[in-house]
């Protein structure tokens, strides 16, 4: 007995051992965290070692890290490209392709590659949901659909769409991803490679608003959870204005069904489902903090082109579900737009809320991403951009997106040093969208495209113009840094007279048949003070956010002090600095003689 009893009090000790030593890694893994999300005045900002860090980011296309071979060829082409972050999918099928047998091979690969062509990983966990579809769930997950079952259509259809009701599913996935994480844990602690995850992919129901399995049915036909009742009722002065409104209609009910509630429709459906796909996520999100404490956010398709909830994918993170969302996974930190639609302008603002910080972790690779990147880093003080199927660009250290990307990244430390602090305009035109007009303390400010300027053949011969875009950013009282490409910028007293000068010749000197100065009356005479372009000087930023000189454009590049500009196809940073003149009396002149 006595043998029996001391070994049984070795192996209790070699237990309690193992669990100190494991508990010891994962607190070291929490601990050991290089990234994390801060305020920064009104705006979020992400820190990597120490440090505000935007993304100039790029995301793989789906299949581009499926083979180390892949991974290899492109990213010293990324590092040309002057990304400083690489988006890249962890395939749930290839890490788990036997059920409990995990492989990390590819994960590996891209840590170690990240760090030979100095970039940052942002994982995107590919796991129950790939853009609604479960099609990177593993082959043995697949076909045992009475274990792992499916969502249905109203209709009885079972979909290709693993369903969020089951414990079974989420059991998987979360054991899939936690020994996944767990591993990157391990080997990224110490370097912190990986500095966000993504979790799931555009998550959302397709073909119908909701799942009508019988386990969602029921639940659908049960009371709103208490939890989220009680978060609308605590927040109902700052919920999203959709969501204020639909839960308004139905006289703002404290209990109920998601119909009674809510109403009888499919946009009921759609907040029914979020709640759960939130709910899950959430669980996911919880496996993580406890592994490896870094940012966590999840990306939404959007409800574009007049498209219901079921022909886009319901219920996944969408502005107008922010309020569901935000109760049902708090862990989550940011909802992310993945755009390919027009209207950039108007989809990122729905974004960027006072409870959202703004990031684009998949966005149309076009030449226009560059200007897009300054106009979201100087309006909506923006975590970061990354264009989809990056390994498709040019690396050419002339296109457009290398050079934008050389120029924020030498721009960054004064960008973050500003954000959320009122200081910056993000300025983004087109052939249809032309100026903008800001008055900033006693200034009227002209902000317009370049192409306004018909110097350039390229203005009037019927070319489509390409975007412009940058960032006007106020150092001091008559002071700004302009940065950007494609915009020309006009500084006025906001007072002076409507007493407007004829159009001008790119030389400076009057168009052939002009008459003067245009007046609003022969009775009106010119009073008040005017602003001048002092010196405009391009500058280069050092890392300290301070900058140093490199030339002045006093001269044909300002139009002899008359605006600042920016050419397309040019990425510059300028400082100008303007200064105040006055008319003064004729008798004030004789005065002084």
């Amino acid at each position: 007995m006595e043998n029996i009893s001391n070994q049984y009090q070795r192996q209790t000790m070699k237990n309690w051992i193992f669990i100190l030593v494991l508990s010891v890694m994962t607190v070291g893994y929490v601990n050991a965290q290089k990234s994390t999300l801060q305020k920064q005045g009104t705006a979020t900002q992400l820190v990597v070692d120490g440090k505000p860090f935007l993304v100039l980011g790029g995301e793989l296309g789906n299949s581009s890290a499926a083979c180390t071979e892949d991974i290899e060829s492109i990213f010293p082409k990324l590092q040309r490209m002057g990304l400083n972050t690489v988006l890249v999918p962890a395939y749930w099928d290839l890490i788990e392709p036997q059920e409990g047998q995990f492989d990390f091979t590819l994960t590996d690969k891209v840590i170690r590659q990240a760090r030979q062509n100095d970039l940052k990983v942002i994982f995107l966990w590919f796991g129950a949901w790939k853009n609604s579809m479960s099609c990177y769930a593993p082959f043995w997950f697949k076909e045992n659909y009475k274990k792992y079952p499916r969502a249905y259509t109203q209709k009885g259809k079972p979909l290709e769409i693993a369903s969020a009701f089951s414990e079974n599913v989420f059991q998987a996935d979360n054991r899939a991803f936690s020994r996944w994480l767990e591993h990157v844990a391990a080997i990224d602690k110490e370097e912190g490679t990986v500095i966000m995850i993504q979790i799931e992919n555009e998550i959302g129901m397709l073909e119908d608003a909701r799942d009508y399995s019988k386990e969602a049915n029921a639940l659908f036909n049960a009371s709103v959870p208490a939890e989220l009742m009680s978060y609308l009722q605590k927040n109902k002065k700052t919920l999203h204005p959709r969501m204020l409104e639909k839960w308004e209609s139905q006289g703002s009910r404290k209990q109920g069904t998601w119909q009674k509630v809510f109403g009888a429709d499919i946009y009921t459906d759609e907040l029914f489902m979020a709640w759960h796909y939130a709910r899950y996520v959430e669980r996911m999100a919880q496996s993580a903090r406890s592994i490896y404490n870094i940012p966590l956010y999840v990306n939404a398709a959007m409800n574009s082109r007049n498209r219901k909830p079921g022909e886009y994918p319901s219920a996944g993170p969408l502005a107008h579900l922010i309020d569901i969302w935000h109760c049902g996974a708090p862990s989550i930190d940011l909802l992310a737009p993945d755009l390919y639609d027009n209207g950039f302008t108007d989809w990122v603002a729905q974004y960027k809320l006072h409870n959202n910080p703004l990031f684009i972790p998949e966005i149309k690779l076009t030449d226009n991403n560059g200007v897009r990147a300054f106009y979201i880093f100087g309006e909506h003080d923006a975590i970061g951009i990354s264009p989809f199927s990056i390994e498709g660009g040019s690396d050419s250290p002339n296109s457009p997106l290398v050079k934008s990307y050389r120029t924020l990244k030498e721009f960054m430390p004064l960008l973050a040093k500003h954000q959320g602090k009122g200081t910056m305009k993000g300025l983004l035109f087109d052939q249809e969208n032309k100026e903008r007009i800001i008055y900033q303390d006693d200034l009227k400010i002209t902000c317009r495209h370049f192409f306004t300027l018909p110097w350039d053949a390229r203005a009037t011969d019927g070319s489509v113009w390409p975007e412009g875009g940058g960032i006007l950013l106020k150092l001091a009282p008559n002071e700004y840094i302009v940065a950007g490409s494609g915009i020309v910028i006009e500084f006025e007293k906001a007072t002076e007279n409507q007493i407007k000068s004829q159009a001008l010749g790119e030389d400076g000197f009057a168009q052939a048949g002009g008459k003067g100065d245009k007046v609003i009356s022969d009775k009106v005479m010119w009073k008040g003070a005017r602003c001048g372009i002092g010196s405009v000087d391009e500058v280069k930023v050092d890392e300290d956010g301070t900058f140093s000189y490199i030339r002045r454009l006093n001269g044909d590049q300002d139009h002899q002090g008359r605006h600042v500009r920016i050419s397309v196809g040019e990425f510059q940073i300028l400082h100008v600095k303007l200064y105040e003149y006055k008319s003064v009396s004729y008798t004030h002149l004789r005065a002084h003689e």
